[in-house]
């Protein structure tokens, strides 16, 4: 079975063909900054990236004709289920008018778009919107203000069934806390197969990470956002951006911010372990999610390379599991797989509908 990923990030995109699960190809189209300034709008850069790609995959000699199905990174889309969704028309209308924007908005588009061209069919699988939230993970002290589960959804499910395939277990059987640790921190409860409890590592919710600030003192943070210093937009980046260890460190290269703290350089080991404490504090409240049952946690992401940041977790969280390390990412693999798994029948495609959105409407 032939499969195309495309994955657009915000200054690349990146693609991959599988046969079944086994790549063959991999590339990646770096944007210049320059290019996309001239869209104002990340939508506006659907045609610019679709061209981008027809021109690498001609380049390359590769026959755009040979594919099965074409499966893309989901967008923030309304909050959904995790799982295979066939693009369809309210995929493409919610990705188009989507809330937030973000360059993963653009993978639903250019797969459908492509596989329209072949007349195959076009998939996205867990959008970064993975709502699997229990009632008592919504609610927050203010009515209009509910918890929202926005996370690395599709890397963390893909660690957590790699885990349980290696051991011979079944992802929908086990407990299990995921962490990953990247540009923004996402900690997860994986009970049976579903995410009960994860902080929104978007913008404001959860441990510090590189380029977010993660959750902040409410009073403190409203003061600032109407102390005149800053726009709505600027409060926006301070977030999710220049928050974190960018904004504590003045960089956010966890590579060389690791070799300072490991000198015992200040202030940047107290930073990292503190970042680190705080993942370690999330990690203990997932526990409590899953009711203290937790067969084992994941550390994926980037920062999973580093032994120093595994070692210290460690110290603070394996008297609650067992750890399990699953360095870096892999978006694309993990998106061959659900491909394959629907094309074959042993996932379910499912349908895009999010009139669940609604049930906190009725709390």
């Amino acid at each position: 079975m032939k499969i195309f990923v495309i994955n657009p990030g915000s200054t690349s995109t990146k693609f991959a063909i599988y046969e079944d699960e086994t790549i063959k190809w991999k590339g990646c189209i770096q944007h210049q900054v320059e290019e996309l300034a001239r869209f104002e709008h990340v939508n506006e850069q659907l045609g610019y990236r679709n061209e981008a790609m027809h021109r690498l995959l001609a380049q390359e000699g590769i026959d755009e004709h040979q594919f099965d199905v074409v499966i893309a990174r989901g967008g923030l889309l309304k909050p959904t289920p995790g799982g295979v969704y066939r693009v369809d028309d309210k995929i493409r209308h919610d990705l188009i008018n989507a809330e937030m924007e973000h360059a993963c908005n653009l993978g639903g588009l250019m797969a459908d778009e492509f596989a329209a061209n072949i007349g195959c069919p076009a998939f996205i699988a867990d959008p970064e919107v993975v709502d699997e939230l229990i009632p008592e993970a919504r609610v927050s002290g203010l009515p209009g203000l509910e918890r929202r589960s926005i996370f690395h959804a599709l890397n963390s499910k893909a660690v957590a069934r790699r885990y349980a395939r290696l051991n011979n277990l079944k992802y929908e059987e086990l407990d299990l806390i995921v962490v990953h640790l990247g540009g923004g921190i996402s900690i997860g409860a994986h009970r049976h197969g579903e995410v009960i409890d994860v902080n929104n590592a978007l913008d404001g919710d959860g441990p510090f990470s590189p380029e977010r600030a993660g959750s902040l003192p409410a009073a403190d943070l409203v003061d600032l956002c109407f102390s005149g210093r800053y726009t709505q937009r600027e409060i926006h980046k301070l977030l999710n951006g220049k928050g974190g260890l960018t904004a504590l460190l003045g960089i956010n290269d966890v590579a060389e911010i690791v070799r300072r703290a490991e000198a015992e350089e200040q202030p940047y080991k107290t930073v990292l372990d503190s970042m680190l404490y705080k993942v370690a504090c999330h990690v203990g409240a997932r526990a409590v999610s899953l009711k203290g049952h937790v067969d084992a946690i994941i550390l994926t992401g980037g920062i999973a390379h580093s032994t120093y940041c595994v070692d210290k977790l460690r110290e603070w969280i394996d008297w609650i599991a067992p750890i399990s390390v699953r360095a870096g990412e892999d978006e694309l693999g993990a998106l061959a797989y659900n491909a394959y798994g629907a094309m074959t029948g042993n996932l379910p495609i499912k349908v895009y509908d999010p009139e669940h959105e609604a049930v906190l409407d009725r709390i």
